[in-house]
């Protein structure tokens, strides 16, 4: 059995779930804003899907890492071990960055929910969450 491989799996898997998280708490948020607007008999914006899936980009950093790792793993099997402990760590990247992604998105889709304004500057911030999943990626397939 080689490390390497279960350390590509790990990271799509962990990053999956992490996206899952992240659009659970985040999609909790729009459905609330959309009631909100309903009882007071506004339109519903649609741009609050925007914040539900943000935290969706991290099975996609998630699924380049993998492949990226599923071609580096086979060519060098004797550091399996470091392979799986980079999948590891790029994975727990991914998890907690889109749990952060869904908790912020969830803040954004209400105030934008409420107001109407803002979308530029929640989308800014929930950007800066994105930045530390895109450099666990980049850092990651350097290091393979």
């Amino acid at each position: 059995m080689n490390l390497g491989m279960i350390g590509a799996g790990l990271v799509m898997g962990i990053s999956t779930i992490g996206s899952g998280v992240g659009i659970w708490v985040a999609g909790q948020s729009v459905v609330g804003a959309w009631k909100r607007c309903y009882v007071a008999n506004k339109p519903a914006p649609m741009l609050l899907l925007v914040f539900a899936a943000m935290p969706l980009s991290q099975t996609f950093y998630g699924f380049i890492l993998m492949n990226q790792m599923l071609t580096a793993v086979p060519l060098h099997p004797e550091k399996g071990l470091l392979y799986m402990a980079l999948g590891v760590a790029a994975a727990l990247s991914n998890l907690f960055t889109a749990y952060a992604q869904g908790q912020i998105s969830a803040s954004a889709a209400d105030a934008q929910g409420e107001t109407g304004k803002g979308f530029a500057q929640y989308i800014s911030v929930i950007g800066i969450s994105e930045s530390v999943s895109l450099f666990a990626m980049v850092f990651s397939m350097i290091a393979l």
